[in-house]
């Protein structure tokens, strides 16, 4: 109980000092460890509770409290929002969002379900996921498969206010969850496999008026960029308009750089970080000005900003893949640590990013201080140029040789990344990250296409399978030193690990499997301390909150998002399009299959059939008081 003292006056300091700069009722709610009040747990995106209740000694006894099924298939992304005594949970499309009473075992208090265009769902290209909803000053904000951003009251459900975004005819979707800072709701752009131009934008949080936007392709006064004062890698970028010239002729319009991954915020510096993502068509001769690939970097797609909340303005840039050729989308979590560097304490960035690499960078200016592959099988690139940030690409693994497409085949990661956007924790009592990661390579086929508004702008043929010559399964859960730069342990799992981590005081990390497990593990070493299996497979985030004086972890299991596509949209492996990959394979491992399906994804988890099923279900657990 100590320990909770202090953190709860740490809290209350940083409440008092962080006022002025962001959301008053968010900083309350966070600063309160009863409530899981954002979907990343705080500002600064670090999945940690200061909850001891639940220890290495007493979390053997976890068991099932209540649970409650959300009537939605496909997959669950995100996790509930704990603020006092009600917790609101959402679901994919249609969106549905949940506020339920924590004093009645899950009662519903009131239901929201919005009425939307069936026509959305086909071009959300990974599933029908969505990243859970934002709550602050009274109101749930939630963004709607439609390109609707839309705030409810937080006590009746009704809509206050609606906002359009975008236009799903146009290939735009919302997946992401808003994060509100200060006066302003902020929300991001989904759709880069359509050619759709990714955006970040403000809403004001009262009246649902937007109060910027900021493009992620294009020239500086769109993109928010002052050349002069915007840093990268620590010095001013000095060129003008490279969102334009660092693209042939007018593909920025159709760029990518969509932005539905996590934002983070740091109070005290005042800063909003996020990153963008692929750039539009996966064929990356397409988006070439020449034949050689550093001309050609497609900025501003595959970059982490720091950007001034009340005005939009970039402070710095990063760009982590320029010129993707892989699909490495650049949109995973920015988690804000103060953390040792060379022996010196360093207000850090920390990214796990779809490439394989970890990035640790200082987050006041933008400059790269570490960066490591997190997977030691990742083949693209052999390391990063710490003087210029970018990576050292391997031209074996290329698809793009001499301008020409190049079919390239056991490229490690595949398009999922060694991690997608299944979220990352920091434990500031280990000062380690804990990682779900996925052990998973493809062969690459680039083409040309045409761009439609509207139509799918790919580009590429990709069929990804198990890493050979691996542990046998296509899942890791590690703990990183992002001082070093090093894995510290690593446990294997027998699919993806895509579910967001979770830390507590108590010692316990938690994870979830594509399997539906949700499994305990000691943070010192990884040992494993529970495992249940709940109804579906874990893509969402595992939470952790306190009512009445006693804790509980909560989970929404659903399979789906990209690794579960194949059971969410009932889609099979096409073997039959495969015969290349099969040929060029001939000592693939046994059992592995081959698929184009689901953007390649079907045939990596082929058998997650065998294992789950589809469903949406809230399972809430707890230690049982001893009689």
């Amino acid at each position: 109980m100590k320990a909770l003292s202090r953190w709860l006056l740490v809290s209350a300091t940083v409440f008092a000092c962080g006022s002025a700069f962001a959301n008053d009722s968010t900083l309350k709610n966070q600063a309160d460890p009863n409530n899981w009040a954002l979907q990343l747990g705080n500002y600064q995106g670090q999945r940690y509770s200061p909850l001891n209740q639940i220890t290495t000694n007493n979390v053997k006894d976890l068991q099932v409290a209540w649970t409650f099924s959300t009537g939605v298939l496909r997959g669950h992304e995100g996790g509930p929002i704990v603020v006092g005594d009600v917790m609101y949970i959402h679901t994919p499309f249609p969106n549905k969002v949940f506020a339920l009473d924590l004093k009645n075992a899950g009662r519903v208090i009131w239901k929201y379900e919005p009425v939307q265009d069936p026509n959305v769902i086909p071009i959300m290209c990974c599933d029908t996921v969505n990243r859970g909803v934002a709550v602050a000053d009274g109101k749930v904000f939630l963004g709607q498969a439609d390109n609707t951003l839309v705030a409810l009251d937080a006590q009746s459900g009704k809509v206050l206010w609606s906002a359009k975004n975008g236009d799903h005819t146009k290939g735009e979707s919302l997946t992401a969850t808003p994060l509100v800072v200060k006066d302003k709701v902020l929300v991001g752009i989904s759709g880069g496999e359509f050619g759709v131009r990714g955006h970040l934008t403000a809403y004001d949080t009262k009246t649902g008026k937007m109060a910027w936007r900021a493009w992620s392709t294009g020239p500086d006064a769109d993109v928010m960029i002052d050349p002069q004062k915007t840093l990268m890698m620590g010095k001013p970028i000095g060129q003008k308009d490279l969102g334009v010239s660092t693209w042939p002729g007018e593909e920025w319009k159709r760029g990518g750089g969509t932005t539905w991954g996590w934002y983070t915020y740091d109070p005290d510096l005042d800063l909003v970080y996020y990153g963008t993502g692929n750039p539009g068509t996966w064929n990356p001769v397409q988006r070439a000005v020449d034949k050689d690939r550093n001309k050609s970097d497609n900025k501003w797609s595959m970059t982490i900003f720091a950007r001034d909340p009340d005005t939009g303005e970039a402070k710095w840039v990063y760009q982590k893949t320029p010129f993707d050729e892989w699909d490495f989308d650049g949109v995973n979590e920015n988690i804000l640590a103060d953390i040792p560097i060379n022996g010196q304490q360093r207000k850090v960035l920390v990214n796990f990013d779809r490439n394989g690499f970890a990035y640790t960078i200082d987050r006041t200016n933008g400059e790269l201080l570490v960066a490591q592959k997190y997977d030691p099988t990742v083949n693209w690139a052999t390391e990063v140029d710490m003087k210029t940030g970018k990576p050292k690409v391997v031209d074996r693994y290329s698809t793009f040789a001499n301008g020409e497409d190049s079919n390239t085949t056991s490229v490690c990661p595949a398009a999922l990344g060694t991690k997608d956007q299944q979220p990352a924790s920091y434990s500031p009592d280990t000062g380690l990250f804990y990682v779900p990661t996925n052990h998973i390579c493809m062969d690459y086929e680039p083409f040309s296409v045409e761009y439609t508004a509207g139509q799918a702008y790919v580009g590429s043929t990709v069929s990804m399978y198990p890493t050979p010559n691996s542990h046998g399964g296509m899942g890791n859960f590690i703990a990183w030193d992002a001082s070093a730069g090093k894995i510290v342990w690593s446990r294997p799992e027998r699919f993806a690990v895509w579910s967001g981590a979770l830390t507590t005081k108590g010692g316990v990390a938690f994870y979830g499997t594509l399997e539906g497990y949700i499994v305990a593990v000691d943070m010192k070493d990884g040992k494993e301390l529970w495992r249940f299996k709940t109804p579906s497979g874990v893509i969402g985030n595992i939470n952790t909150y306190t009512h009445n004086g006693k804790q509980y972890i909560a989970v929404l299991s659903g399979v789906g998002g990209w690794a579960g596509i194949g059971l969410a949209a009932g889609l099979a492996a096409d073997t039959g399009a495969a015969a290349w990959h099969q040929a060029v394979h001939p000592n693939r491992e046994q059992g592995a299959t081959t698929s184009t399906a689901g953007l390649g994804a079907v045939g990596a988890h082929a058998s997650l059939g065998e294992y789950t099923q589809l469903g949406g279900v809230l399972t809430v657990f707890h230690v049982p008081n001893r009689q």
